[in-house]
């Protein structure tokens, strides 16, 4: 009798350890390994799973030939100002395969006849809050959102010559993998992660200057993911220009503050 109640004890036990394991690795997930992607990443995922990049090219950026159109190419992302201008005129393309406006030009009419290539109307494909993603990422991607503060400009545009688009994406935006890194991605600087890893200039500095932060550093369990991950911050210091820290954080800062909203419109629910 002693027995079969202590073996009841022991399977309660069980069950306590593991239901608290459970809400532990519950708490884990939900506060520091769970993926946390933009609308812009979001839109950039989607835009690859539904062959936007077939026709636009990789990432938007140089769009494939297309027999019959007067350009001979499929517009790419960087283009846009000349087929749209704004998140509106984005959603129409991609949710009606052209904007109201055109859609009554007979020039357009005949246009698209001619070329071989087509846009598709994903409408009734994607919900509303996938199209939202997908403008946000167009217009990302396009360069066209640009903060007027010059030195926020200087900083997207060293941003550029340095290099650190070619991991963060266009404008810091992207969240690209990174395989072994705590998330697997590269964090984009307008992202909820930025925060746990940038406190203030001071740990952006140091990220720019020696690729890691003296907090990350010191940090053992930080340490470990940093060596694991397959791709890892450079240090800058050497390639640095006076002024360049500063526009840096003026641009991110811009873009994490200041800048306007990607889609033009509030974000609709998903149906």
């Amino acid at each position: 009798m002693l027995s079969s109640a202590r073996r009841v004890f022991s399977v309660k036990r069980i069950l306590q350890l593991v239901l608290l394991f459970a809400l532990a690795w519950l708490a884990l997930w939900s506060t520091v390994l769970r993926p946390k992607l933009t609308p812009v990443e979001r839109g950039r995922r989607l835009a690859e799973q539904n062959g936007c990049f077939g026709c636009h090219g990789p990432e938007g950026i140089q769009g494939t030939a297309d027999p019959g159109r007067a350009s001979g190419t499929v517009p790419s992302y960087r283009a846009l100002m000349m087929y749209a201008k704004n998140g509106q005129d984005v959603r129409e393309w991609i949710r009606d395969g052209v904007t109201a406006s055109r859609a009554k030009s007979e020039s357009w009419k005949e246009s698209r006849k001619a070329a071989a290539l087509r846009m598709p109307a994903f409408g009734k494909r994607l919900n509303a809050g996938q199209i939202d993603d997908l403008v946000a990422f167009v217009m990302a991607a396009s360069g066209e959102e640009a903060p007027e503060d010059s030195t926020a400009l200087a900083g997207r545009e060293r941003a550029s010559e340095l290099g650190c688009t070619g991991c963060h994406g266009a404008g810091g935006r992207f969240a690209r993998p990174n395989p072994g890194s705590l998330k697997g991605y590269i964090p984009p600087w307008d992202g909820e992660d930025f925060p746990d890893l940038v406190r203030d200039q001071h740990e952006f500095n140091e990220w720019v200057e020696n690729g890691v932060t003296r907090r990350f550093d010191t940090n053992p369990m930080a340490k470990y993911f940093l060596r694991r991950a397959a791709l890892h911050m450079p240090e800058y210091k050497r390639f640095l220009r006076k002024g360049d820290l500063d526009a840096l954080w003026a641009y991110v800062t811009w873009l994490r503050k200041g800048r306007p909203v990607a889609t033009g419109e509030p974000r609709s629910e998903s149906p």
